[in-house]
């Protein structure tokens, strides 16, 4: 199981999320989109529709339609209702249940620093899971730093 910690400096999560949900799409795969903040994913849910002008990422908030045939599907918990096999934690807040997944993105500011950096500490001894620790740059690109 691999846990991508995504550190937003430079890059707000309103462009970091989308470029991650278009190579989740792109694979094949679906996702799951968890913020508990409703305004948060009433945000994200225009974003994912208008982010680019070019495309859109398909999708719906948990309980708005078929959430089973949702390639992308926002909810306020873990609850993955369109079978997806990866989670996007888009609110700054770690859940263990992310770790049922084949693969976590963990997004945090600043703000959020404290929690991500207590979720590094545990999951990089957990058996089985492999953690990751991007930031970006000086020029906005993400790097793997540990």
């Amino acid at each position: 199981m691999q846990v991508d910690f995504y550190h937003l400096t430079a890059m707000p999560l309103e462009r970091a999320l989308p470029q991650i949900a278009e190579k989740v799409l792109a694979s094949g795969a679906r996702l799951l989109i968890v913020a508990a903040d409703e305004g948060l994913r009433a945000n994200l849910d225009r974003l994912l529709w208008t982010y680019s002008a070019e495309s859109f990422l398909p999708h719906a908030q948990l309980g708005a339609g078929d959430d089973e045939a949702q390639p992308i599907l926002l909810a306020p918990d873990v609850n993955a209702a369109n079978r997806a096999r990866t989670i996007a934690l888009a609110d700054g807040e770690w859940r263990d249940a992310a770790l049922d997944f084949d693969r976590a993105f963990f997004f945090f500011d600043e703000a959020r620093i404290q929690p991500a950096r207590s979720a590094w500490k545990v999951l990089k001894d957990r058996e089985g899971v492999r953690p990751r620790y991007w930031k970006q740059n000086e020029q906005g690109r993400w790097e793997q730093a540990a």
